[in-house]
């Protein structure tokens, strides 16, 4: 296991969730700190079978696979006292509270720096540490709305759209664990641990500062417009992705040039089945033609032939007829599709992990990669409220029942 030699404080709530969960996916002890009587995110939905229990989030489970659970009130001053000492056993601290909160209650990265020369502190925010935005509260929505992201998606005649789900917070978390890695390599020469902070807002601005809107602008203040379900050509036409079929939808796209022959090949096929209109009259061979010499309502004429086609196939005759005449075109799965994939299965990337409180077993994904050297981690199902505090307070900091009993009395733990 790469990780294993690490232990990780994990103080975040979901917008640095990912950023454990990378780290215990590949080994690392990842102890995931809560507030007496559990973290509110545990109450966010889905819920398994619809039962609203914060021990029964299907968005706590996932996100928090592999990590160990214990509670503490940062709050007191013996809830402090005791956080100090599990500073002493870690290699790294993950949070995203507010900018500037740790320092507030005196467990900043100078006061864990002192305790632990070598700790790694990462803090997650919407903004930064500095800078006037610095105190602006954000959430996912605005983090992508801020960043540009949401500009360039959906389509040119409605407002913008979103990305599906949290995806400010999963880019914030993966560049964290990033920068940890990336930190601990340094450690190992000088020693000594860092202070690392990451903006969602940033982690979302690096998504589109690598997208062609950033350079339009600065090389021309042209703003990219919303292609809705197309994709600009590098003639500047608009090609069609996405095509509705009997059961789902297909992405495939308008190939000419160098790439015609998989058109030609298209074609064909429509044309044994009649339903190639006049295509073949109106093109005899797609590797000849140029987009910049086409018209855009030529090209959408085209696209709507081929549309009719596909909309009288199935996904599944779509892609294996696609196989067949080396034509690029690919079913859009459903999740359902994507738990049944046999490309999936067959890397056994689906892992069944055991509820023994639920009484059964749910399927997980897997290892982020496979390594020729190090074996995958054994997981861990997500933890429960305070499950770990005896393993850890007692067995591995060595505190007495009768202390527990008492944290647990004044809700210190």
């Amino acid at each position: 296991m790469m990780l294993n030699a690490y232990r990780v404080l994990d103080l975040t709530n979901e917008r640095g969730f990912i950023c454990g969960k990378i780290l215990a996916e590949l080994g690392a002890d990842v102890i995931k700190i809560e507030q007496p009587g559990g973290d509110a995110a545990r109450r966010y939905g889905p819920f398994w079978k619809d039962q609203a229990d914060p021990e029964k989030s299907l968005s706590w489970f996932t996100q928090n696979i592999g990590k160990r659970g214990i509670t503490l009130d940062l709050g007191s001053s013996e809830g402090r006292a005791i956080y100090r000492q599990l500073v002493k056993t870690a290699d790294i601290i993950v949070e995203s509270y507010p900018p500037r909160y740790l320092e507030s209650l005196g467990l900043g990265y100078a006061a864990c720096f002192r305790d632990n020369p070598g700790i790694i502190l990462t803090s997650i925010t919407a903004h930064g540490g500095e800078g006037p935005w610095k105190d602006y509260k954000a959430y996912d929505l605005q983090a992508q709305a801020t960043s540009g992201t949401v500009y360039i998606c959906g389509y040119p005649e409605e407002a913008p759209q979103s990305w599906g789900g949290q995806q400010a917070y999963y880019q914030a978390g993966l560049q964290a664990a990033v920068g940890i890695m990336l930190a601990l390599w340094q450690r190992e020469i000088t020693g000594e641990g860092q202070f690392l902070s990451v903006s969602i807002r940033e982690a979302m601005t690096v998504l589109t500062t690598n997208e062609a809107p950033i350079a339009n602008w600065i090389e021309a203040q042209k703003i990219k417009q919303r292609w809705g379900s197309s994709q600009e050509d590098l003639s500047g036409g608009l090609l069609r992705w996405f095509y509705p079929c009997k059961d789902g939808y297909i992405i495939w796209r308008l190939a000419v040039g160098m790439m015609g022959h998989q058109t030609n090949a298209l074609v064909a096929w429509m044309q044994k089945e009649g339903m190639s209109a006049d295509l073949e009259k109106e093109v005899t061979d797609w590797k000849a033609i140029g987009l910049n010499t086409v018209e855009q309502p030529q090209i959408s004429h085209w696209e709507e032939i081929f549309a009719r086609f596909f909309i009288t196939k199935t996904k599944a005759e779509l892609f294996q007829e696609a196989l067949k005449r080396s034509i690029v075109l690919f079913p859009m799965s459903t999740f359902g599709e994507v738990l049944e994939n046999e490309q999936l299965r067959s890397r056994n990337y689906w892992v069944e992990l055991r509820h023994p409180e639920l009484g059964t077993t749910l399927q997980y994904p897997g290892a982020i990669f496979k390594s020729s050297v190090v074996p995958p981690t054994l997981l861990r199902r997500a933890p429960l409220i305070g499950e770990h505090n005896e393993e850890i307070y007692l067995k591995e900091l060595g505190y007495s029942g009768e202390q527990l009993r008492r944290w647990m009395e004044i809700k210190v733990i």
